[in-house]
């Protein structure tokens, strides 16, 4: 019996020999294509044959595939293998005829034929030709609809590809060798992002197995600064069409930059003095501008970084059980310059997203990265479009939303942060109703959230303080407002204390009055920022008599600084001292004569100290901290604190002039100066910061309150600058 002639990958795959027989293989076939004198009919009719023989070689490799036979499946697999790719034994117009096939046959695939469908994922399909692309793209696309046990390997595969190394990957496996033109990363990543958005249309439950391989993939925070920030930037740019996903996605970039701020516990005035900070532009050069093949040789250090600490990756909701393996942080100069400078590029990268995606100011922002280059197979049609004023309008409410519900979880728990929170800051400024939201979710914390833990309702009152006294679109009207609500809050809990004084009950200990400190000092705070709008307006008819007045719930001011509780001893030194010297040079209240007593009285407890929680509580440092924690001071991070400068107020801008100033002496300082190092009286050694000092373990303030500030200019930079907030540890002072 005669025998078919077998059907074999080389007869389509390769060149063969010239042919003298007339049958109509594929190769004759592709001969009459170049013919000039081909019709459209006779074209259309060999591009039909050859996928018909296409099909017939997959159909009959897959089968023997499942029968045991795995020679012609192998060579199947074999077209995809990237080396292949790169080395010009396969083409790309093979490959595309080659999908087109497989596209006919997807319901033939089973488990045994998934390394097929491996290989097809794992090509570098992002840098071939935009023909290919096209094809790979609804390829895909109707493998996962077919399939949809692949989709966890795809999305895998598109989550990698967002990160900086992807690109030399793509080099090393040799896939800019076979494009058309030159491309850039940002073609590579707007290709990755076309993908994702077409199988989101096709597939709407997608979002919930992405988000986990986006957080798998999350560069970690040792990385480098360009690894961080072009993932980051591709991980935005998803929450431009895959709304599902904005939220988490927020939280996850947001969780890094705390990472990373929680590090930063060194002044940044100590950096710039050893000229380590660095305030050019975001990058010498834009990673997403740079041809495929040409990056530097730090960007292919940091790729093989990356794939060092690939399977290293942190979880929003993670415990940091990674960090607890690492070394102690480094207090080297050059460590602590690069922590600020990447974290100063995420923050920014994060407001140019706002800025851009709601087009709210007139700040520059970096160039859009979906923008249409040449080579892209794409049209602007597949970029998103600007929105509407109505639609922007909704997109910045929700989007405010979703600040505050992280701001509620995560940014008003991290007590060393310092900069991240002015995201909500910068945010607020953009419409009243976003700044009120936050004054009253700061509220709600502080003063009503009775089973809110008593750490957390301490830091609302000091956001409360810094946000009110910080922020110049808070107008006078809601600081007198916000004034009324602490002072109420005052005068009730100075009341059910007497009650229990008169009623001869044993009176609560300190822990009970945190919070009432704690908002003392936010009264304090404000009054010394905001006390012209804290006075009566009066008309021109009406008798003032040279006297100031205030308004009235400022009244309580006086019991509560005169009260047994004194305040004045428990609360950040440098507040009071500033808000005793605004208070007698506005003729609000007259403070020294208490301060001058606590500072003489026999049974001095270190000033500062707020015990918000039991002592060997495992958090007293915490709650040490705490009080002196001021989250709005001013902005010191170069590259985006031009959010910042036009809605913050400096104390510089509100400080008390020469003229306003009362000619009465000030209470004598106590004894000048002492030594950075000293010992405390039980004889163990204590490092001086900026009028505080660290001292086993706990942040003590041995000065007093004269001491800590000589005169009132000192008093001034003071507030002009970082010296209020927490003294830091020593093991992070920079010593030039």
């Amino acid at each position: 019996m005669e025998h078919s002639p077998k059907i074999t990958i080389e007869k389509y795959a390769k060149p063969p020999p010239p042919a003298k027989s007339t049958a109509p293989d594929a190769d004759h076939l592709l001969s009459l294509e170049r013919r000039p004198i081909a019709t459209n009919s006779r074209v259309r009719k060999g591009e039909q044959f050859k996928r018909d023989m296409f099909i017939a070689f997959i159909n009959k490799a897959l089968q023997e595939k499942l029968d045991g036979q795995s020679k012609d499946f192998d060579d199947l697999v074999d077209q995809f293998n990237p080396r292949k790719v790169g080395e010009g034994a396969t083409s790309p117009s093979q490959l595309r005829l080659w999908i087109l096939a497989l596209s006919h046959v997807l319901s033939r695939l089973e488990k045994r034929h998934a390394s097929l469908v491996e290989a097809i994922v794992s090509l570098p399909w992002t840098t071939m030709e935009s023909a290919f692309v096209k094809s790979y793209t609804i390829f895909i696309g109707m493998l996962l609809s077919a399939r949809p046990e692949y989709l966890s390997l795809v999305l895998s595969k598109i989550a990698q590809g967002m990160t900086y190394q992807s690109g030399l990957q793509a080099l090393n496996a040799g896939g800019p060798e076979s494009s058309t033109s030159p491309l850039t990363r940002s073609v590579v990543y707007g290709r990755l992002h076309h993908l994702l958005r077409h199988l989101l249309s096709l597939i709407p439950t997608l979002p919930s197995t992405l988000q986990p391989l986006l957080v798998r993939n999350f560069p970690h925070k040792r990385q480098s600064q360009v690894t961080q920030a072009t993932y980051i930037r591709n991980l935005l740019r998803v929450t431009e069409y895959c709304s599902e996903l904005a939220d988490r996605i927020l939280a996850l970039i947001i969780d890094r930059a705390l990472q990373i701020d929680v590090e930063i516990q060194v002044e940044l005035e100590e950096l710039e003095q050893d000229d380590t900070l660095e305030s050019g532009d975001l990058f010498e050069f834009d990673p997403f501008d740079v041809v495929i093949g040409q990056e530097n040789d730090d960007g292919e250090s940091d790729a093989g970084d990356d794939d060092l600490d690939s399977d290293v990756s942190t979880d929003v909701s993670s415990n940091g059980s990674e960090d607890d393996e690492e070394p102690d942080l480094p207090s080297n100069v050059r460590h602590m310059q690069e922590m600020v400078n990447k974290l100063d590029c995420i923050l920014k990268l994060i407001f140019d997203h706002f800025n851009r995606l709601h087009y709210v100011t007139e700040v520059s922002t970096i160039p859009s990265p979906h923008t249409a280059h040449p080579g892209s197979p794409f049209s602007p049609l597949d970029t998103p479009r600007p929105p509407s004023p109505e639609s922007g309008r909704v997109m910045r409410t929700a989007q405010f939303h979703t600040l505050l519900a992280i701001f509620d979880r995560t940014i008003i728990r991290t007590f060393k942060s310092r900069y991240t929170q002015f995201l909500v800051f910068w945010y607020s400024s953009l419409d009243p109703e976003f700044s009120d939201l936050f004054q009253g979710l700061l509220v709600e914390k502080a003063l009503l959230g009775q089973d809110v833990p008593t750490v957390t309702r301490a830091a609302a009152a000091s956001y409360i303080a810094s946000f009110v006294s910080r922020a110049q679109f808070v107008d006078g009207e809601s600081a007198r407002t916000m004034i009324a609500v602490l002072c109420t809050f005052l005068q009730s809990h100075l009341d059910a204390f007497d009650n229990i004084i008169q009623a001869g009950q044993e009176p609560p200990s300190i822990t009970h009055h945190s919070v009432f400190y704690a908002v003392t000092q936010a009264v304090f705070l404000i009054f010394c920022f905001r006390w012209r709008d804290l006075e009566e307006r009066f008309n021109e008819l009406e008798a003032y008599q040279g006297r100031k007045k205030w308004m009235n719930e400022l009244d309580v001011v006086q019991r509560v600084i005169t009260s047994p509780l004194n305040p004045l001893k428990v609360c950040s030194p440098n507040v009071v001292m500033q808000f005793a010297r605004v208070a007698r040079a506005t003729d609000f209240v007259y403070c020294y004569s208490i301060i001058e007593a606590n500072r003489r009285s026999e049974y001095n407890p270190s000033p500062g100290l707020l015990p918000l929680l039991p002592r060997l509580s495992g958090e007293e440092l915490v709650s040490t901290e705490l009080h002196m924690f001021f989250p709005f001071d001013p902005y010191k991070l170069p590259r985006s604190s031009s959010y910042i400068q036009g809605v913050y107020r400096e104390w510089s801008s509100v400080a008390i002039g020469s003229d306003e100033e009362s000619d009465e002496e000030e209470v004598e300082d106590a004894d000048e100066g002492s030594e950075d190092e000293e010992l405390d009286e039980g004889g163990i050694q204590s490092v001086s910061l900026s009028g505080t000092s660290l001292v086993s373990g706990r942040l003590q303030i041995p000065k007093t309150p004269q001491e800590s500030s000589a005169d009132a200019d000192g008093l001034g930079e003071s507030f002009g600058g970082m010296s209020i907030s927490p003294a830091q540890p020593s093991s992070v002072v920079m010593v030039s």
